[in-house]
C-alpha cells in the first residue's frame, strides 16, 4: 500500500505542468486497480487550506472530490501519529510539520512508501518516496 501526497492530486487538477501528465497516470493506475495506495486525513486537509488560501475553492472542491472517490478509506492521523511526526521533527528541525506527520503515517502503518514529488521525503528514515 502507498501513502499518495497531496501534490499528486493537485498537479493532476492543475494546469499544464511537466509533472501533470506523471500525476494523472499514476492516478489512472490506482483506478485501474493497477496499484494499491490510499490518503491520511492531512491530504484532505492540505487540499482544502491550499484552494482556499488561493480563493479557488471551485477547483479545491473537485481536487477533494476526485481524492475521496480515489481513495474512500482515509487513514486517520492520530495521537499516535503525532508523537512520531514529533520526534521527526525533533530528529532533523528541516522536515516540515505536514512532511513529518505523513512520513509517521508510513512508518506507523508500515506502508510501502508516499508518492509523491516532494524530494523532502528522501531524507527522512524510514519514509520512501516513489515518484509518480
Amino acid at each position: 500500500m502507498i501513502l499518495v501526497d497531496s501534490n499528486v492530486l493537485m498537479y493532476a487538477m492543475g494546469s499544464e505542468h511537466p509533472n501533470k501528465a506523471l500525476a494523472l497516470g499514476f492516478l489512472n493506475r490506482i483506478a485501474e486497480g493497477e496499484l494499491l495506495a490510499t490518503i491520511d486525513a492531512e491530504v484532505l486537509q492540505e487540499i482544502i487550506h491550499r484552494y482556499r488560501s488561493l480563493n479557488r475553492w471551485p477547483e479545491g472542491k473537485q481536487a477533494y472530490t476526485l481524492a475521496r472517490s480515489l481513495f474512500p478509506e482515509v487513514l486517520p492521523v492520530t495521537g499516535a501519529i503525532m508523537d512520531h511526526a514529533k520526534n521527526l521533527v525533533d530528529s532533523d528541525q528541516t522536515i516540515s510539520a505536514r512532511d513529518a506527520v505523513h512520513a509517521a503515517v508510513v512508518v506507523l502503518h508500515k506502508l510501502e512508501g508516499i508518492c509523491s514529488f516532494d524530494k523532502d521525503f528522501d531524507r527522512i528514515p524510514g519514509c520512501s518516496r516513489i515518484n509518480p
